[in-house]
């Protein structure tokens, strides 16, 4: 299956190439698509935790889980949606055992990956982390991820209801934290 892909190698293949090598049991290809995702899949778990270092052990546990079950999916053009799924579990699976405890919301903001936060992200992130973990997941969902409310629904199983009770209810109480900020 090597033979397919482009002189340049892994880097260069389309990312469903890969996940077919990767289910197919390469160590390599699977270290590519790491590669290619881990930057967003850690973005996507700061925005939740707000804890640069929770959000780092909790996209490892999720590129792990991803590695032991990636011979389940379907398709492989789906894998970043897939993925996304497993790291959205893995995060509701820790707020599960940690019954919701985190860090206050006046402590440091999240360190962005790749570039230094704005005052207006930091504020953001202050007021995100105001709201309960299931509303913050949809918002998040909703705003940084641009999922759909059916979307957000089938990947965190909330029904479609609660998710636009969330987002809409979220989003005013975003509007209301951050006017306090001024």
């Amino acid at each position: 299956m090597r033979g397919e892909l482009p002189r340049n190698g892994l880097s260069a293949a389309v990312e469903a190439a890969v996940v077919a090598l990767a289910r197919a049991g390469d160590d390599e290809a699977y270290g590519e698509l790491v590669r290619r995702r881990q930057s967003h899949i850690r973005e996507l778990l700061r925005r939740l935790s707000r804890d640069a270092a929770l959000a780092d052990d909790l996209a490892q546990q999720t590129f792990v889980q991803a590695w032991r079950t990636l011979r389940t999916l379907q398709a492989p053009s789906a894998f970043g949606g897939w993925l996304r799924k497993l790291a959205v579990n893995v995060w509701l699976q820790h707020v599960r055992t940690h019954g919701g405890r985190e860090r206050s919301a006046d402590g440091p903001a999240p360190e962005p990956s790749d570039e230094p936060a704005t005052a207006e992200q930091i504020d953001l992130d202050r007021a995100l982390v105001r709201l309960a973990p299931d509303v913050r997941l949809c918002i998040v969902l909703a705003y940084g991820e641009r999922m759909s409310h059916r979307e957000i629904s089938e990947a965190t199983s909330l029904p479609l209801g609660t998710v636009k009770s969330h987002i809409t209810r979220g989003a005013a109480r975003l509007r209301e934290i951050l006017r306090a900020y001024g």
